[in-house]
């Protein structure tokens, strides 16, 4: 009779302590996101103040090409590229066939935002999914 018991509760200790584990992770990782420092309220990013001060630029190119909903993404884009302390942010001097960091920075937003617009469209490719 007490082998059974010792078998039953042999059986099921790992079953209970992988739920205990998997909540235990589940609710250390909820509260790791509610304790993060994001900037400028951009919720799932961590942008430099380099980067932000080209999200008006960044915006209305964005709105010029039709793709006003992925200014997060196209500023990750820069905080990957540059950083935002690059004259040529998005590192888009190249596709025009020039050398490296050879455009201002209205033209390498200009021509990023415009290379990257087909991207995104036939995709349809939902911000929250990014």
């Amino acid at each position: 009779m007490k082998l059974k018991h010792i078998a039953l509760i042999g059986s099921l200790f790992p079953i209970l302590f992988s739920l205990v584990l998997f909540f235990g992770v589940l609710i250390s990782a909820d509260s790791d996101d509610e304790n993060s420092n994001f900037s400028s309220g951009i919720t799932g990013m961590n942008l430099s103040a380099e980067v932000l001060k080209h999200q008006p630029m960044v915006e209305k190119y964005a709105r010029e090409n039709g793709i006003s909903e992925y200014v997060n993404v196209l500023l990750a884009i820069i905080q990957v590229e540059s950083g935002g302390t690059a004259e040529d942010v998005m590192q888009s001097s190249e596709s025009l066939g020039l050398p490296p960091n050879s455009l201002d920075m209205e033209s390498s937003i200009s021509r990023g935002v415009n290379i990257l617009r087909p991207c995104f469209l036939p995709a349809k490719i939902k911000v929250s999914t990014i």
